[in-house]
């Protein structure tokens, strides 16, 4: 953790963080908010480009207890830009820039960015199974069985502990996954059956409906920002 707030814009690559409630994923064109004080960790994927802005832990504009992934148009974007790049800035002109940067915060839309880590301990054991293998087909009856614990009550557990149900975790898991391998340089096919879906025209048709863009616009943009 850490004493200030960070703003963390990865203006290529992907932003992987971790806390014990949850993993985020930002991808190109969003930024995240990470609240002083709070536990995590944090890793970049692919070729990557992070700018960083801290800001007092008395200023919170989101009133955030966790990490926020927030859009980022092209004002927020060449503010952050200009105050991290380097050049020397008059400090009233720094403390401008920062104001707007703190006016023009504001959290992305997509759900899928966020993939909850569940509490009970055998509902911990399914995420483990499958997080080691997203592509994998095992029905959540037949990881009961691995985790000893019943259908019906892992079901209700995963309403409970992440909002979601089974299917829909598994599908935002796959996705995050996914999201990293494009940004490894795998091609949208290897992405797609590495992440457990049956044929790419599904992949695409999920994946453009979670980020607004299909996996190949995705890839693109991961690079857009690299300088050279």
């Amino acid at each position: 953790d850490h004493a200030e707030h960070q703003l963390v814009y990865p203006s290529s690559g992907i932003l992987q963080v971790r806390t014990g409630r949850g993993a985020w994923i930002i991808p190109p064109r969003r930024a995240v908010w990470l609240p002083a004080g709070v536990a995590h960790s944090h890793r970049a994927h692919g070729r990557t480009r992070m700018l960083t802005l801290a800001f007092p832990a008395c200023v919170n504009p989101l009133s955030a207890a966790e990490p926020t992934v927030l859009a980022v148009g092209p004002l927020l974007r060449e503010v952050i830009i200009a105050l991290t790049d380097g050049r020397d800035l008059a400090p009233e002109d720094r403390a401008d820039l920062l104001r707007i940067a703190l006016r023009r915060l504001v959290p992305a839309a997509a759900p899928r960015h966020y993939l909850p880590t569940p509490a009970d301990p055998r509902l911990r054991d399914v995420a483990a199974l499958l997080t080691d293998d997203p592509a994998s087909g095992r029905t959540l009856a037949e990881l009961g069985r691995l985790a000893g614990a019943s259908e019906r009550t892992l079901s209700r557990l995963f309403r409970r502990d992440t909002g979601m149900t089974f299917p829909q975790w598994r599908a935002a898991l796959r996705l995050q996954h996914a999201t990293l391998l494009l940004a490894a340089g795998h091609t949208v096919t290897t992405a797609a059956t590495a992440s457990g879906y049956s044929n790419v025209s599904a992949f695409i048709a999920a994946f453009r409906d979670a980020f607004g863009v299909t996996p190949a616009v995705y890839r693109t943009q991961l690079d857009a920002d690299l300088p050279g």
